[in-house]
């Protein structure tokens, strides 16, 4: 038996506990460069001072949120790539990119903006079956339904044809996804990855960190690619006892040419992760940029700057006419509402498309404050019916980003998300065009005061749910 400790040990032994928990998220912070929005900061200091037993062990395991050290980038012949960037099609959003370490702007045909959710089925299965040589699919869940069955027969048939085909999902999006079985897939040659499983991940202290990006690459040639995953939700809807369950509203696009391989890139740098692999070098470099041209834009724990915040704020911050943003869960950190509010408050017209009600109640419960100050500042929200889960930002006829990008702080911050910057104006106003009709079918929110009361229970949602 342990002999019983006083009262003044008792304190003496939890502050030393407190200042060893403290000194750790210092130390830890600091070897891995480790920048920190100031709600998150503090949340995790309060919470290791007020139950250091508790929150001691949730850092070791959900603390790090990159898993490459700030770097000081060799400066040469940067500048010079820059300041041409500057005067080519990406402008000022390209040359800011590839000063992050982006890859440089790419050309690409044969664009298609998918209208609807049987297309993107139709489209995506068309790219599966064009493939001589590799496939590379990620997707953050795979549904156990009648769509992800298609397309995991389809990809079985192609391996058993004789093309490489390598399927990666999320490690806890698996789960999510309703636990497809992948041993028919495996027995069929499909090389399949699991990305950071929460139980055995080879990223230490980070198994927070999910990889949420999407994309579909042949031969790397076509790419497919947006904010659909592969369940029926995202295509035809899902059939439940006794009714049907329409499809989401959702966002995805094809095209070819060296923007594809690009993409097969990055997934080749994701798949290293997933399979503990050494990745090998990027094999697109040389790409020339002949119009039209889109960038890649990867954003995540590989990067070492937050990558698309920072381009979203620049890219608010410069706005002259008009935003338009869609997005399923809207629960940005003060920085970039304030960008979205300072451009509605100098006359840029602000539409902000959100679902009335989204899959994730906490989602709904947390956006209220930053949907009120927006309204305050001028801008103009709409709710649509249906579930949205499309991710789109169209500023001006500069930039449209689609992808995988929520607007909250988990997708900004923590996980791991790609976007595609469409700097050609054709393209532009057929994503455009997208988000306004699915604009004119929603219904505009009014604004609505709250009491005191309501608006501290927010704040501590926000913080427990988008910030840890």
């Amino acid at each position: 038996m342990f002999p019983a400790l006083s009262q003044s040990q008792w304190l003496t032994l939890h502050g030393v506990v407190v200042l060893a928990a403290l000194v750790t998220y210092a130390a830890l912070s600091l070897a891995r460069r480790q920048r920190r929005h100031p709600s998150a900061a503090i949340g995790w200091v309060l919470l290791l001072l007020l139950v250091p037993y508790i929150g001691l062990p949730l850092f070791l395991v959900f603390g790090n949120r990159k898993t490459v050290r700030a770097r000081r980038r060799p400066r040469l012949g940067l500048e010079e790539a820059v300041r041409e960037a500057l005067g080519g099609p990406g402008g000022r959003m390209g040359a800011l990119a590839l000063s992050m370490g982006l890859p440089a702007p790419a050309p690409y045909r044969d664009l298609v903006v998918h209208q609807d959710g049987a297309q993107a089925l139709q489209r995506l299965e068309d790219l599966l079956r064009s493939a001589r040589r590799t496939l590379e699919v990620s997707s953050f869940l795979l549904g156990r339904d009648a769509a992800g069955e298609q397309v995991t027969a389809l990809l079985a048939q192609r391996a058993r044809e004789g093309v490489r085909v390598r399927l990666m999902i999320d490690g806890v999006g698996r789960y999510l996804g309703g636990w497809p079985s992948l041993r028919r897939l495996r027995a069929a040659g499909v090389e399949v990855g699991l990305f950071v499983r929460p139980w055995s991940s080879p990223l230490r202290g980070r198994v927070n960190l999910r990889n949420h990006r999407k994309a579909a690459i042949a031969d790397g040639e076509r790419l497919w690619s947006g904010g659909r995953n592969l369940a029926a939700e995202y295509f035809t809807g899902r059939q439940a006892p006794g009714r049907h369950e329409p499809p989401w509203i959702d966002l995805s696009f094809d095209l070819r040419g060296p923007l594809a391989a690009q993409a097969r890139d990055q997934f080749l740098q994701d798949w290293a992760v997933a399979v503990g692999e050494r990745p090998p070098p990027p094999a697109s470099a040389g790409a020339t940029t002949v119009p039209p041209v889109a960038q890649l834009l990867p954003s995540g724990p590989d990067q070492a700057d937050d990558t698309l915040y920072e381009l979203l704020i620049d890219a608010c911050f410069n706005a002259q006419e008009r935003i338009v943003a869609l997005t399923p869960y809207f629960v940005p950190d003060p920085a970039l509402l304030m960008a979205f509010a300072l451009a509605a408050r100098r006359g840029v017209t602000v539409d902000l498309v959100l679902p009335r009600h989204s899959n994730h109640r906490l989602a709904d419960l947390a956006r209220p404050a930053a949907v009120r100050e927006l309204l305050d500042s001028g801008a103009r929200v709409w709710l649509t019916g249906p579930m949205l889960h499309a991710k789109l930002v169209v500023i001006d006829r500069k930039v449209a980003l689609a992808g995988s990008l929520n607007l909250d702080s988990r997708s900004l911050f923590l996980n791991y998300e790609m976007m595609v910057a469409f700097y050609d104006t054709e393209a532009i106003d057929r994503f455009a065009a997208w988000a306004e009709q699915v604009r004119a079918g929603a219904d505009r929110q009014p604004p609505r005061p709250v009491g005191a009361l309501r608006e501290v229970g927010e704040g501590l949602l926000r913080w427990l749910t988008f910030q840890l």
